[in-house]
């Protein structure tokens, strides 16, 4: 009962985030929300079509899996299209998914195009097949609405304890100042953090409309400081979460997480595990124009 009370609290009041989950520790890894929903429908279209087809004896999950392997590469061919600039630099990146980089549109047409031709085909599985691609579909769609309401009502900024490197306290209100905030959960024992780390400094200069904040979680700032001058980097808003409250707070069980926060503190995006240029430039999207005017080239280089 005390679960349902703090729930209820935490829509009611958008300071309480810790009801809201970005990802899911599995074991040593973490997995995040929109994966795991993901691999529930696949789950659920494969119960769905072993139980349709077992009258007849029609096993689909080949056909099933063949949908699903068709979707995920038409997801990540449409992204690295639609961000192309971002991968010209960075050939390998494009057979690179850490980044996460999928096209969610594109991923859906090539499934159902897929799962057309396949009812066309081979009209003995069309019974089984549409029954369990219907049912992944349709458990898909409804956990994502959920947990996109559910992300609606409790996405403003966590008011939690931090500190500035030398121990002051901070917080995300203060560094905001009226700008969007990308904010960057991260560690120095963090393999995908440190790979990342370039691609946002470069963006920090780039976009002086957009506050930059590397929330590190759970290390004494000597370490990170130790850390930065050993990586070279030279980043704004660095701050100290040395009881992980921000992680807690936003529902981030795994490192690197990234926040995407507009100009008004609300939660318009996030990303789970390593950022590329083309990832971070996706969720910069979500910011107003006015706020991504870039610098000039040469200023970016003076800073």
């Amino acid at each position: 009962m005390s679960q349902v009370t703090s729930g209820l609290a935490a829509m009611k009041n958008p300071r309480m985030t810790g009801e809201v989950m970005l990802s899911v520790g599995v074991g040593p890894f973490s997995l995040s929300i929109e994966h795991l929903l993901l691999v529930l429908a696949f789950i659920v279209a494969l119960l769905v079509g072993a139980l349709a087809g077992r009258r007849e004896k029609l096993p689909i999950s080949g056909a099933l899996a063949d949908i699903f392997l068709a979707a995920m590469v038409g997801a990540r061919i449409g992204f690295v299209v639609r961000y192309f600039e971002h991968y010209q630099d960075d050939w390998l990146g494009i057979i690179d998914i850490r980044d996460g980089g999928f096209d969610l549109v594109s991923g859906l047409v090539v499934a159902l195009v897929l799962t057309g031709y396949l009812l066309w085909r081979r009209t003995n599985i069309r019974r089984p097949l549409s029954f369990a691609v219907a049912s992944g579909l349709l458990t898909w769609g409804f956990t994502t609405g959920v947990i996109a309401l559910i992300h609606d009502q409790t996405r403003g900024l966590p008011d939690v304890a931090l500190t500035s490197l030398s121990e002051q306290p901070v917080s995300l209100d203060t560094i905001g100042r009226g700008q969007p905030m990308v904010v960057n959960l991260w560690a120095t024992w963090c393999p995908p953090c440190i790979r990342e780390m370039p691609v946002l400094e470069e963006a920090q200069g780039r976009y002086p409309g957009v506050n930059f904040v590397f929330a590190n979680q759970g290390e004494h700032p000597d370490t990170i400081r130790r850390f930065l001058s050993e990586q070279n980097l030279n980043l704004d808003h660095v701050i100290s979460d040395r009881q992980g409250g921000l992680g807690r707070a936003t529902g981030s069980q795994g490192l690197p997480t990234t926040l995407f926060y507009n100009a008004e503190g609300n939660l318009v995006d996030s990303h789970m595990g390593e950022l590329s240029k083309a990832s971070l430039a996706r969720g910069l999207e979500r910011f107003h124009a006015s706020h991504l005017k870039p610098s000039s080239p040469k200023e970016v280089t003076n800073q």
